[in-house]
């Protein structure tokens, strides 16, 4: 969510601290396929980029985090039904606006974590 301050909100990993940091190995992906991230150097954790083909054809960048959502403790508290966020604000002052449709939000990832994220590519290593 564009123009959120993170002194409001941002997002914090919870990752287990007996958990040894993972780099992945460089792969190969589509070379029409560009991102524009800021440039990380001697990360702690390192993964690779999966492109996906969209339903209209469009590419996205994914990237697999698969070892760093090993390293952080499942929630137990599952998120709730969408109707019923939608039924329980009403009557409030505020609603959010995130972006639910897009299966994702933009909530600032905090400071700290942001080099956990770190992924590499063709052209050097990267994080959010």
């Amino acid at each position: 969510m564009p123009g959120i301050n993170p002194q409001v909100i941002f997002h914090r990993l919870n990752v287990l601290p007996e958990v040894k940091p993972v780099k992945q190995k460089k792969k190969k992906f589509a070379p029409q396929v560009v991102e524009a991230v800021r440039e990380v150097v001697y990360p702690d954790w390192v993964s690779n980029v999966v492109i996906m083909k969209k339903v209209n054809d469009k590419w996205k960048m994914c990237i697999d985090f698969t070892n760093l959502n090993k390293a952080c403790p499942k929630d137990n508290f599952s998120l709730p039904l969408i109707d019923c966020s939608v039924d329980a604000s009403a009557g409030h002052r505020f609603m959010s606006f995130m972006d639910a449709f897009s299966s994702y939000n933009q909530i600032l990832l905090g400071y700290g974590d942001q080099k956990r994220t770190a992924f590499i590519t063709e052209e050097g290593l990267f994080y959010y």
